[in-house]
């Protein structure tokens, strides 16, 4: 049902050329800057950076509390997700550390694809995690250099940017300061970054309904 184990992030890193579709994700450590941010204005900067373009998709986030610790409490994160594009549809399952870096959203994460996400539901259900909330986004995906930048419109919440990069154990400074470069590039300041997650804002903003 699980295809492969978790890998070294080390030794198979992400086939950038096709990573909006890719049905494993590897890396040690996701170091992310995420922004509130008009998409056409980005989207421009993008176009005058020559970004390549790698498609537009829809991903369904099923996020999940554990039986025996507090992921809000711990800061960690276990998902299903759903991509879906042209037609087509992939699940993915990933776990998500606690953030490590003061100045950015860095965590150590484990993803990989999975034949049947509803199995996978399952098995995780019987194993007494219960599903804590979806987040439902449209994400335009962009390789800029060695980052990733994708322009989500989150169910709920909004326009937001992210940028991201993969650094290895002692890389996540300079990876983190790349990521920042390519922030100002796009117009955008490094220091109105959000750190909060996606989860995180959409459960607040429930609360406050």
């Amino acid at each position: 049902m699980i295809r492969g184990a978790y890998k070294n992030h080390v030794i198979a890193p992400l086939d950038r050329s096709t990573f909006a579709l890719a049905p494993v994700r590897t890396a040690v450590y996701e170091v992310e800057l995420k922004f509130r941010a008009d998409h056409e204005a980005v989207r421009e900067q993008l176009n005058g950076a020559n970004a390549e373009q790698r498609g537009t998709v829809v991903q369904r986030d099923t996020y999940y509390d554990a039986p025996h610790r507090d992921f809000a409490e711990t800061d960690e994160a276990l998902r299903i997700r759903r991509v879906e594009r042209e037609g087509e549809a992939e699940s993915h399952i990933t776990y998500k550390g606690p953030i490590v870096d003061d100045e950015s959203k860095t965590r150590r994460e484990h993803e990989t694809g999975v034949d049947d996400g509803k199995a996978v539901a399952a098995a995780l259900d019987a194993l007494g995690f219960s599903p804590a909330a979806e987040v439902k986004k449209r994400r335009e995906q962009f390789a800029l250099g060695d980052h990733v930048v994708v322009l989500d419109t989150v169910e709920g919440l909004g326009e937001f940017v992210e940028i991201e990069g993969e650094a290895g154990e002692g890389q996540i400074d300079p990876v983190r300061n790349a990521v920042k470069t390519t922030a100002r590039r796009l117009g955008l300041d490094p220091d109105a970054d959000t750190r909060t997650s996606y989860l995180e804002l959409l459960l607040n903003s429930n609360a406050q309904e």
